[in-house]
């Protein structure tokens, strides 16, 4: 699996995220390098999991439209004589 990686704007708006919650839930001031390296240890450590879970649920909801698409086909189905 290749990297993940994001926009300095993607990047700059988590950064703000996290800093907003430690401020908000932790009381706590950290600053944007350390926010910047928790963000790039989740998404390293983390983050594969995610993916995964995402691919999981895309590859459901494919199978789920393809089940669907087949009886569709099916009720086009022209009776042979």
């Amino acid at each position: 699996m290749r990297d993940i990686e994001f926009s300095t704007v993607q990047k700059e708006r988590m950064v703000s995220k996290v800093k907003a919650y430690f401020d908000s839930e932790l009381q706590q001031d950290i600053g944007s390098f350390e926010a910047e390296f928790l963000i790039d240890f989740f998404v390293r450590e983390i983050g594969p999991y995610c993916y995964n879970r995402g691919l999981f649920d895309a590859q459901q909801l494919f199978n789920e439209r393809a089940e669907e698409l087949g009886y569709l086909l099916q009720e086009l189905e022209q009776p042979e004589e």
